[in-house]
């Protein structure tokens, strides 16, 4: 944030002043008016908030709280309240926090957080009203990673918790303390973190869902440190006590140790649902007449991001491979699952939808069909607002004579919730160099291009906006999906008719519909072959919007399509209906 000294200001336009030349009288003037100018400068100068104390936090740990030296991103989270700990009320629309890297930084060493450090959604420390309120500060820690392509990268290490530092076993947090800031008298407040996160409790398998983690060998030897991916599995009714195999439909999205589709006996919800919906879910999943499936979720988180986007990629490894021949073969052998096409369906939301629409156009041998829900980017020129092949700033449009901010995201009654600028701030606090383990830190990890420095290069600079045109091009040749299809129809379109199901509500908050309104307008176009996909919009609904049908009905939905897809002669032991 740049601070503005109205003396300053005021010097300059009295030096601009207009004074005729050539006189000894004006020349006299001028001296004075100069000395007195810059004499009301030094004056304002001085009492400036910003000049007139230390505003700080000092922020150490204990050996007792990790031996150290530690490398990583330290923070002060600031709250009018006390009802929460500040760490687990940061938020897009969150309570303020500040943060800085540290680099080896010894036990009992000093880490500083001021007024200079980048803050949201308050910028300087400067900026916070004098008032009491509730601080607490933060230590996440990096590990370094000596990747296989030579590079060297500190980032934190997920602990099987999905890429988020407020709540990552190993990490330290201090007490929280109530304070009293008034920038205007300035302050130094000690903090120390000797708080430790525990390890993630993973929930105990149950006769319906089983759980299990494996180190990927293809990504330990990408990132040069052990890389673990794994799975939570919903079974059907009756499974161990049949010798029969199933249908399988891989769920996609964000991390989560829950079940798949909130499936919950006891209504305490899972994955994707809550409460009631859990329940009512199992109340169908055990009928007599229900389809016996098996629904899988797959965990793997990475040094960017809770979910790796399934897919290979220069920055974050090679996770599409690592699914396709490490991870589902691992569920084929523990698992009995029909291991034939038309018998794997993927389905997701949000991050998920974009991956199950992916996996789908990327492997379309692979999967027999996709019910992708509010899809990521299906098609780059609306990036959560950035048109990445036309802006030529992330932060603002030009209109005309106009600038115009950028709308990141907005409430279904078309109010804005926050700008790109905002956003992309938000991230950049949570950290640097794409380590924020947010959303448009990790679309520029996996589809952006390997940086001089190991990390990726970015779209776009993070605090003034400025595109880069070469970046944007290597996005849309490896990673727009629309353009992909376009590019590759005549191989791709035979593979993939009557497979694609795409929802979305037509008031999502993050503008995912307008993507998907341009793949249809495209797919419309198709030709040898000619198809349209099967598209679904919710009229004010927000994101993610998946249609009218609840999970139980859109199982049945999918049964009925893999029944219409198995070979001839094949009977359907799985579904008595």
């Amino acid at each position: 944030m740049s601070h503005h000294f109205p003396a300053q200001n005021s010097l300059s336009k009295i030096l601009r002043m207009s004074i005729p030349s050539g006189s000894g009288e004006f020349s006299c003037r001028i001296s004075v008016m100069t000395k007195l100018a810059c004499g009301i400068a030094l004056a304002v100068l001085s009492a400036s908030p910003c000049l007139a104390a230390a505003t700080r936090f000092e922020i150490s740990y204990p050996a007792s709280a990790a031996a150290g030296p530690i490398t990583g991103r330290v923070f002060i989270m600031i709250s009018r309240n006390n009802q929460r700990e500040p760490r687990l009320e940061i938020s897009r629309i969150g309570v303020p926090f500040f943060g800085r890297d540290i680099e080896k930084l010894a036990a009992g060493q000093a880490a500083v957080i001021d007024s200079t450090d980048l803050g949201t959604p308050v910028e300087s420390l400067s900026d916070i009203p004098p008032g009491d309120y509730y601080v607490q500060a933060f230590i996440n820690i990096y590990s370094a990673f000596r990747r296989s392509d030579g590079h060297v990268l500190w980032m934190h290490d997920d602990q099987w918790e999905g890429q988020r530092w407020v709540r990552s076993p190993g990490n330290l947090y201090s007490a929280v303390k109530q304070v009293t800031l008034d920038a205007s008298k300035g302050y130094t407040i000690p903090f120390v973190c000797d708080r430790v996160i525990p390890p993630v409790q993973i929930p105990p398998d149950t006769a319906w869902v089983k759980r299990f983690k494996m180190q990927s060998q293809m990504l330990t030897r990408f990132w040069g440190r052990p890389i673990y991916h794994g799975a939570t599995v919903l079974l059907p009714r009756d499974y161990n006590t049949t010798t029969m195999s199933y249908p399988v439909l891989y769920e996609q999205g964000h991390f989560g140790l829950g079940a798949p589709l909130g499936f919950s006996p006891d209504g305490g919800g899972g994955r994707s649902g809550s409460g009631g919906r859990g329940l009512e879910f199992y109340t169908e999943w055990i009928k007599d007449n229900f389809p016996r499936l098996i629904v899988v979720t797959l965990q793997h988180p990475n040094p960017y991001f809770d979910d790796s986007y399934a897919v290979n990629s220069v920055n974050v490894g090679p996770y599409g491979d690592a699914i396709l021949q490490e991870l589902i073969p691992e569920i084929e052998k523990r698992f009995r699952v029909i291991r034939q096409p038309w018998a794997r369906l993927l389905s997701g939301g949000s991050t998920g939808g974009w991956e199950a629409l992916a996996l789908q156009v990327f492997y379309p041998e692979f999967y027999g069909g996709t019910w992708a829900y509010c899809p990521d980017s299906v098609d780059f020129s609306d990036v959560e607002g950035i048109d990445i092949y036309k802006d030529g700033n992330a932060f603002y449009k030009t209109i005309d004579w106009r600038r115009e901010p950028t709308i990141n995201s907005r409430e279904i009654n078309g109010q804005v919730r926050s700008t790109s600028e905002q956003r992309n701030h938000f991230e950049l606090v949570n950290g640097t160099h794409g380590r924020s383990g947010e959303q448009l830190d990790i679309w520029s990890a996996v589809f952006g291009p390997l940086g001089g420095d190991g990390y990726f290069e970015p779209l776009f600079d993070k605090r003034t906006g400025v595109m880069n045109p070469e970046v944007a091009q290597y996005w849309k040749e490896h990673y727009d999906i629309r353009y992909h299809l376009e590019k590759h129809w005549s191989a791709l379109g035979p593979k993939l008719v009557d497979r694609l199901h795409i929802f979305v509500g037509d008031a999502d908050n993050f503008f995912l519909n307008n993507g998907v309104h341009l793949l249809q307008d495209w797919m419309k176009t198709t030709k040898d072959p000619h198809y349209e996909g099967y598209f679904v919009y919710g009229a004010m609904k927000g994101h993610c919007f998946s249609g009218p049908e609840n999970s139980a009905d859109r199982l049945k939905e999918m049964a009925q399509f893999i029944l219409s897809k198995m070979p001839a002669g094949t009977v359907a032991e799985w579904w008595k209906n």
